[in-house]
C-alpha cells in the first residue's frame, strides 16, 4: 500500500500532540530572513569565512510548512520496482553502515534575486548555501535490502511536509545511477548533531554536488521507478533550459530539464560592498566550490578583471565540500577599486561575467564583484545629502489582499519581488489554482496594489 504525504502527516502531527518532537531546535543567528512562514532564511556573507557551516547560520529553503515528526512513530517505507517493500524504523536505518562526508548544500536558486530582468520567487543573493558534515548510511545499502528489480530509471523521495492549500505535493525524483552513487547518502545527523528539525529530521537525503532541490527532508517514503515521476516539481518547477535563452523569454517545462548538478562558483566574503578601507594591507577572502567535478583554483583580480592572481586555497578539503581563499593585497595609491574571484575545476570551466538569463533564476554562478573606496579617512561611506531616502509609499492594501496572500505566508515573501504587471498576474493566477479564494474584481485590485508597490526595479 503507498502511502500519501498527507496521509503519513495524520500520523506524525497525532503524535505530535503525545510528545516531543524532533530534537531541541538550533536558534538561527544574524540570518536574512527571507520568509519567516514557510521558512527560508540566508546565510550572510560573513559565512563564507568558515569551513564548516555552522547549523545556526546554515541556510533553510522550505515550500511548505515545517512538519511535526515524532521518531517513535516515524517509520521509512521503500517500495516500487523491488524485490521486498521495507518498512524501517531508526534503529533500522541505523544498523547500516554509517558513512560521513563533507559537503555543499546550495538552493539552485541561489543569486535568484540578482538576475536581470527579474524573476519572481525567493531572491536569494548569495547565502542559500552552507557546507555541513553529513552522517548516515548510504541510499543504495538501503535499497539493496529491497532488492531491485528489472532495470530501474529513478527513485522518487517523499517528505512529511504538507502542501499549503492545494499546492502540489513537494516529491523530487534523482536518477537511479545518482541514487546508487556511494556518496549519495540518507543523514540523520548534521555537523556531529541529531539532524535539527528546520534541516529535515529525521531523516533526509544527501546528494553531492546537485543542487539542493534534490535533497529531500523529512524523508517518509521512497518509491523505485521505471518510469519519469510526473509531479509539479519535476515536470514543472526546478528545470532549466539547459542553454542561453534571451532575457525574459517564457520556456515551456517540456523543453527544459531538471536541474541537477552545480557548477562552478565562488564568493567573496570580505572585504564587503562599498566598503571605505585605508590604504594598507587587506586581506580578500571567501569560498569555492564546483559540484560533482573537483575544484582546480580560484584567481582574485583587484583592478576589474584586468590582471588576475592566484588565490591561496586553505588546507580543509573534502570531494564535494567548499575549499576557503585568500589573497593578500596591499594598494599602491587611494581610489576606487572592484575586487572580483573567479573559480576553475579540473575540466576547465570557471564562471561567467554575465548570468545567462533562465525563467526561473537557477543556478547563478557570475564572478562575484565588490567595490571598495581606498582612502586616508577610511570609515563608512557618506550618504549623499537630499534626495528620497529610498522607501516607497504605502498604499493601503486592499481587504481581499489580506485574506487571499497573506493566509498562507508572510508579507516578506512578497515584498522582496520586483516584477512586472504581467508576471504578478501570472503568480496571482498560480495562487488561485493553489487554492486562494478570488474572483475576478479582487484579482485584478491585488494585481494593481502588487504592481505599485512591488513593480519591476527602476532602470540604472
Amino acid at each position: 500500500m503507498k502511502l500519501s504525504r498527507r496521509t503519513l502527516f495524520l500520523t506524525f502531527s497525532a503524535a505530535a500532540l503525545r510528545g516531543q518532537s524532533g530534537p531541541p531546535a538550533t536558534p538561527k543567528r544574524n540570518m536574512i530572513v527571507r520568509s519567516s512562514r514557510p521558512e527560508d532564511y540566508e546565510m550572510p556573507l560573513e559565512g563564507f569565512e568558515e569551513w564548516i557551516t555552522p547549523i545556526e547560520r546554515f541556510y533553510v529553503r522550505s515550500h511548505h510548512y515545517t512538519p511535526k515528526v515524532e521518531l517513535s512513530e516515524w517509520k521509512l517505507s521503500i517500495s516500487g520496482e523491488v524485490a521486498q517493500p521495507l518498512t524501517l524504523t531508526m534503529a533500522d536505518i541505523k544498523r547500516f553502515p554509517r558513512v560521513e562526508l563533507v559537503g555543499v548544500m546550495e538552493c539552485a536558486g541561489n543569486g535568484r534575486g540578482l538576475f536581470e530582468p527579474p524573476v519572481p520567487g525567493v531572491q536569494w543573493t548569495y547565502g542559500s548555501i552552507g557546507n555541513a558534515r553529513w552522517a548516515g548510511v548510504r541510499l543504495s545499502d538501503v535499497l539493496r535490502k529491497a532488492g531491485i528489480r528489472g532495470a530501474p530509471l529513478e527513485v522518487l523521495c517523499d517528505g512529511a511536509d504538507v502542501p499549503v492549500g492545494t499546492m502540489p505535493e513537494f516529491q523530487r525524483s534523482i536518477p537511479f545511477r545518482k541514487a546508487m552513487h556511494p556518496d549519495t547518502l540518507l543523514a540523520y545527523e548534521m555537523n556531529g548533531q541529531t539532524l535539527p528539525v528546520s534541516h529535515g529530521f529525521p531523516l533526509r537525503v544527501i546528494v553531492p554536488g546537485w543542487a539542493g532541490d534534490s535533497w529531500t527532508k523529512w524523508l517518509a517514503r521512497t518509491e523505485v521507478r521505471k518510469e519519469p515521476f510526473q509531479g509539479f516539481f519535476m515536470q514543472t518547477a526546478y528545470r532549466h533550459p539547459g542553454k542561453p535563452v534571451p532575457p525574459g523569454m517564457a520556456v515551456d517545462p517540456k523543453l527544459m530539464k531538471p536541474v541537477q548538478n552545480l557548477g562552478v562558483k565562488s564568493v567573496l566574503a570580505a572585504p564587503l560592498d562599498d566598503a571605505v578601507l585605508p590604504k594598507a594591507p587587506l586581506r580578500i577572502a571567501g569560498a569555492a566550490w564546483s559540484g560533482e567535478t573537483p575544484l582546480a583554483s580560484v584567481q582574485v583580480s583587484v583592478d576589474r578583471g584586468r590582471t588576475w592572481h592566484p588565490g591561496i586555497l586553505g588546507r580543509e578539503q573534502a570531494r564535494y565540500g567548499w575549499r576557503l581563499f585568500h589573497y593578500n593585497w596591499t594598494p599602491r595609491d587611494t581610489g576606487h577599486y572592484v575586487i572580483m574571484a573567479r573559480a576553475f575545476d579540473t575540466l576547465g570551466r570557471t564562471q561567467p561575467f554575465v548570468q545567462e538569463w533562465n525563467p526561473s533564476g537557477y543556478l547563478n554562478n557570475t564572478v562575484h564583484q565588490v567595490a571598495v573606496e581606498i582612502s586616508d579617512s577610511p570609515g563608512p561611506r557618506a550618504v549623499p545629502a537630499g534626495g528620497s531616502t529610498g522607501q516607497m509609499e504605502k498604499f493601503k492594501p486592499p481587504q481581499s489582499y489580506r485574506t487571499a496572500c497573506l493566509a498562507c505566508h508572510q508579507e516578506d515573501i512578497i515584498m522582496q519581488q520586483r516584477l512586472t504587471r504581467v508576471q504578478w498576474a501570472a503568480d496571482v493566477d498560480k495562487m488561485v489554482r493553489w487554492g486562494a479564494k478570488v474572483n475576478p474584481k479582487e484579482r485584478e485590485e491585488i494585481i494593481e496594489y502588487l504592481l505599485r508597490l512591488y513593480g519591476p526595479r527602476p532602470a540604472n
